[in-house]
């Protein structure tokens, strides 16, 4: 959300957004989350790719509790992402 959110203020005409999530889990109980990462998937037209990286960034550093809170408590959290021209 926080992503699209970002890329519509700076009037990038997106047309889709999805986050693809891989994880590693602790080898022993409670086998706690110890690497997430979160992929985005970001489609429209004409985006411009230093918009999406830093509406990415900003999502991850400043905006996104749930990830931030999970880097806080020691799971390492990175993202990535790709730009797909619509159709």
């Amino acid at each position: 959300v926080d992503v699209v959110y970002i890329l519509k203020k700076a009037r990038q005409d997106v047309t889709g957004c999805f986050a693809e999530l891989t994880a590693e889990r602790a080898p022993e109980p409670p086998q706690v989350f110890t690497k997430l990462h979160l992929h985005f998937v970001i489609s429209g037209r004409g985006l411009k790719e230093n918009q999406v990286k830093r509406a990415v960034e900003l999502s991850a550093e400043k905006y996104c509790s749930a990830s931030i809170m999970l880097a806080r408590g020691g799971v390492e959290v990175t993202h990535s992402y790709e730009v797909r021209e619509a159709e």
